[in-house]
């Protein structure tokens, strides 16, 4: 497989190597070093991608995150959507295939690995271009943290495109000795592969690192593919580098149209001749030595134009161009990067470059138009003068070059809140004013001069590091008083060509197929603000994020307006800079570690006992114990004539638990609690409901006090940690005053509840010491007890109705526990059975039979909220809406037919075609009833008690009585055995 547009020489390529890939179904060779984009060209295919709407062919058109067109999907390995060949490294075994606008999801999950970290420094330096290695190294140089983020595979940022020299010698021999000596040092980490891809509060910045996507299928199964960093830095500096952008004309979306730094790009850093034969145009001095490095790579530069009128060999000067659309600008800038010599007088030593390479420049021209074969790659590019003196005429050639300035990349600068300005100067928007912490240097501040940008990086890492770590020992770089870049003025041209004629084929935003003609249309409708302009014609809102003519875009609309630019103004960056996959943002979290899986002391013995399992705030619980032949509901009617008729046994250790401490802890439990806990006694429990500041139900649980300073707080298993947090929230900001602490102990307990009226004799012989009568262990109380030998803390309380306690023990003698209650004789029972026991007793579960809108008075807990003293949510319980009458509150339901157990959430109806009253929130068959039941939540509650409303679900109705919401033993007298 040959390269037929690969140089025999040069590029930082291993030519020692070859590699296979395959792209649309061919195969072809590549280089290790090289990107999808330069395999295909040096392989000699132009057309990559096609317009998402319109169908036409594209081609490569830059050579770094700036590119609009060749996004590729990836098949090998696990694959992946919408990638810039321009960033895929090429590895041995690649398949991609060319897209048209949006990739596709695979089917097959992703098996490879992903995962996070949290990272801290005195100094953060996005981008390892010349500017960022040298505030890497002035700020390392003082002993400072330093992280260095940079999104390539190497080092060197633009330079790794070009053939700068400093002091003599090649820039990426200095690039070197900079890399060398930051990883030399032990603060210092440096991050190739590494997009920063978001800014957020302050100086907290993310990146996305690509650790083995190179190695493709050599990669090591146990490294992560990618990796997302989370970085808090005291001080950043934003080295980010420059987009450049084109010009405008009809036509410009052909295969063979391309920026001309991303043309001179590939033929000196990858040995791929992007093109044969060259037309190249641009507004600006970097244009015209974006020629010379292609006719030094061997293209033959059939044309070099340049759009600024009567280019000057001297000094800049202020001058305006005024294209064929009407659309035009003036200013001055110093140009591209690159070293050209030891004097600052420059702007004609390009045109001298050309001239002894017998090229002339053609000022005041530009491409009003290009032809295309049948495939739509480029064979001709139409020129004519700009002031319209002349005729236009046809230049063959395979390759277009433009340039029409350089944009900083103030994406990061954007995003942490600053505000780009329009610089005539520069002809770019450039950051504003400077915020806090964060510097920009280099072209992201819009210094291209390479020793300008060397110095400025290093003062802003110097300074950065001595605002954080106070250091002073410093390491002088080597000196670049040798390195010049060319000082030509750019001009700010947007569009050349017939616009009038053509506008429709005249594309701003290459991946969105928007044109000239959709921003006229946007123009035409009164849309004058460029956000505005974007969603009306989806410029800029690409992959890309209009990193290439989103100011171009910005320029036209302008013209069109009548307007500056800079009164413009650019759209939001907003993050990410990069994209950022979901399995990256997930990391481990999915599969079985989306959420974390706990298991209390006794699960292995729940296993053993063939239980089916269910998910309940993060644990594992039993639902229910299948025996040989049972069903669900088999199993569940005999768990619960277990509980009413003889002795049961529940796994509770999953409740939360939490120890208070301090001499203020009853006075802090009745702010809380909506009625009193300070006048507990010590040995007493008490049921009580928490409510938001909105006065609806947000827990409930038992809590006792163990001693006068000391009470163990019980919650929902599902709201544990929102508890511990409501608590820590008041006792921290609203009430620093008490003196009280929050310590979560639920991992620290094993619990068992042991259940039904044979409960007492089954304590009795597991704890001989401990007296259990009605008496001497009443409702209510709790013990210290020693139980099966193990030292517990038993609690006499129900959820069932029936005589019950709950033992706690260390977690450490959780199945121990399990062990003796179940060889005493107790049956197991699952959350299913406890759903049945505790709603025939009327008893609610909080986010089931609440949903946030519930006040406890709805709840049928009136009886728990305290008129004596104040708590959180008093006051929103006295408000009009919640205490008016017809408010929706817990009733009981009974189907006129006892076989039908309701659909939870069945909308509850007066008659067909009446609004809603109300919804079933738990439904269930009870053995103990002999027939179903339910509980609901019914406009009117208990007032409507006898009436027949309509259970709707599924487009059936069924008819239901309302009835008290307590259906088993509502005397209570099985509660004391």
């Amino acid at each position: 497989m040959s390269q037929p547009f690969r140089l025999a020489t040069g590029g930082r390529i291993d030519r020692n190597r070859t590699l296979t890939f395959h792209f649309d179904g061919r195969a072809y060779s590549a280089h290790p070093g090289d990107t999808l984009s330069s395999a295909l060209l040096a392989n000699g295919v132009r057309i990559v991608a096609r317009g998402p709407y319109t169908g036409r062919p594209r081609g490569t058109y830059g050579i770094g995150a700036e590119e609009p067109n060749a996004f590729v999907q990836v098949d090998s390995g696990p694959g992946e959507p919408m990638v810039r060949a321009t960033q895929l490294e090429v590895y041995d075994g690649l398949v991609a295939r060319s897209l048209a606008g949006k990739g596709e999801l695979r089917g097959e999950p992703d098996g490879s690995r992903y995962d996070k970290t949290w990272a801290h420094c005195d100094v953060l330096v996005v981008g390892a271009g010349p500017a960022g290695l040298a505030a890497a190294h002035a700020a390392a140089a003082t002993g400072a943290r330093v992280i260095l983020a940079d999104e390539r595979a190497e080092l060197g940022g633009e330079l790794l495109a070009g053939r700068a020299r400093l002091d003599g010698r090649p820039a990426m021999d200095w690039v070197a000795d900079v890399h060398a000596r930051l990883t030399g040092l032990p603060d210092v980490r440096v991050l190739t592969r590494t997009a920063v891809t978001g800014a957020y509060d302050g100086t907290f910045l993310v990146a996305v690192q690509r650790r083995t996507e190179h190695l493709g299928p050599a990669a090591p199964t146990h490294v992560a593919r990618q990796r997302l960093w989370h970085i808090r830095a005291r001080r950043v500096v934003l080295a980010t580098g420059a987009h450049e952008r084109p010009i405008l004309f009809p036509d410009n979306d052909r295969p063979g149209v391309m920026l001309a730094a991303a043309a001179a790009g590939y033929a000196w850093r990858y040995g791929v001749l992007p093109g044969r034969r060259a037309v190249v145009v641009g507004t600006h001095d970097g244009a015209l030595w974006a020629a010379v490095d292609l006719a030094d790579a061997g293209v033959e530069l059939a044309a070099v134009l340049d759009v600024r009128p009567g280019a000057a060999p001297h000094a800049p000067r202020e001058r305006g161009v005024v294209d064929a659309a009407g659309y035009g600008g003036g200013g001055r800038a110093h140009g591209a990067l690159g070293d050209r010599g030891a004097g600052r007088d420059v702007e004609g030593q390009a045109h001298r470059a050309l001239r002894d390479r017998a090229v002339v420049v053609a000022a005041c021209h530009g491409v009003v138009g290009t032809d295309a074969d049948a495939d739509g790659v480029l064979t001709a590019v139409w020129v004519a003068p700009l002031d319209g003196a002349g005729e236009a005429r046809r230049v063959p050639c395979d390759l277009l070059a433009v340039s029409g300035g350089w944009n900083p990349a103030v994406h990061l600068y954007s995003q942490a809140g600053g505000r780009p300005r329009w610089s005539p100067d520069h002809a770019a928007f450039v950051p504003g004013d400077p915020l806090p912490a964060i510097a920009c240097v280099g072209a992201a501040a819009g210094t291209f001069d390479l020793a300008d940008a060397l110095a400025e990086g290093a003062e802003a890492g110097w300074q950065a590091a001595a605002a954080t770590h106070g250091g002073s020992g410093e390491e002088p770089l080597p000196p670049a008083t040798d390195s010049v870049a060319g000082a030509g003025a750019p001009a700010a041209c947007w569009v050349t060509g017939p616009a009038d004629e053509r506008a429709d084929t005249i594309f701003v935003d290459l991946q969105r197929d928007a044109t000239l003609s959709d921003v006229r249309r946007a123009v035409g409708a009164g849309m004058r603000a460029s956000e505005h302009v974007k969603r009306f014609t989806t410029a800029g809102t690409a992959a890309d994020q209009g990193r290439t003519t989103g100011v171009t875009t910005v320029g036209v609309l302008a013209g069109l307006l009548g307007l500056p630019v800079g009164a413009v103004g650019t759209t939001t960056y907003r993050p990410p800079y990069a994209p950022i996959s979901f399995a990256l943002l997930a990391g481990r979290d999915r599969g079985r570690l989306l959420d974390p899986e706990r298991r209390t002391p006794m699960h292995e013995r729940h296993e053993a006992a063939g239980a089916a399992f269910e998910d309940v705030g993060q644990w594992k619980r039993p639902w229910y114990y299948p025996r040989p032949g049972e069903n669900m509901d088999q199993a569940v009617e005999r768990e619960c004539r277990a509980a009413r008729e003889g002795v049961a046994m529940m796994d509770v250790s999953t409740l939360g638990k939490i120890e208070l401490r301090g001499p203020d802890v009853g006075e802090f439990l009745d702010r809380i609690y909506t009625n009193r806990f300070s006048t507990l006694r010590v040995g007493q429990c008490r049921y009580g409901v928490m409510c938001h500041a909105d006065g609806m139900v947000f827990d409930d649980g038992v809590t006792a006090r163990i001693a006068d300073d000391h009470y163990h707080l019980t919650t929902t298993t599902g709201n544990a940690a929102a508890v511990l947090d409501w608590l820590e929230e008041w006792l921290q900001t609203e009430w620093p005053d008490l003196r009280v602490t929050a310590t979560s102990v639920t991992d620290q307990w094993a619990a068992v509840a042991v259940v039904g009226p044979g409960s007492r004799e089954v304590l009795s012989r597991l704890a001989p010491s401990l007296d259990v009568s009605a008496e001497g262990f009443p409702f209510l109380t709790i013990r210290d007890a020693t139980v099966a030998g193990i030292p517990a803390r038993v609690f006499r309380i129900s959820f069932t109705g029936e005589l019950s306690y709950e033992i706690n023990v260390p977690a450490w003698y959780g199945q121990a526990l399990w062990d003796a209650v179940a060889a005493a004789g107790a049956t197991p029972y699952g959350t299913e059975t406890m759903h049945v026991l505790r709603a025939e007793k009327g008893f609610i579960v909080v986010g089931q039979d609440t949903d946030g809108t519930v006040t406890p008075h709805d709840a049928g807990l009136g009886w728990a909220v305290s008129t004596a003293k104040h708590f959180v949510g008093q006051r929103s319980l006295t408000r009009p809406d919640t205490a008016r009458a017809d408010r929706k509150r817990l009733v009981g339901l009974l189907p006129v037919d006892p076989s039908l157990v309701l659909a939870e959430g069945a909308q509850l109806v007066i008659d067909a075609g009446a609004p809603m009253l109300g919804h079933v929130t738990s439904s269930y068959h009870s053995a103990a009833l002999g027939r179903s039941f339910a509980l609901a939540l019914v406009a009117g509650g208990l007032t409507r008690r006898g009436e027949t409303l309509y259970a709707v679900d599924a487009g059936r109705a069924e008819p239901v009585v309302v009835t008290e919401p307590v259906f088993y033993d509502a005397e209570g007298a099985r509660r004391d055995g």
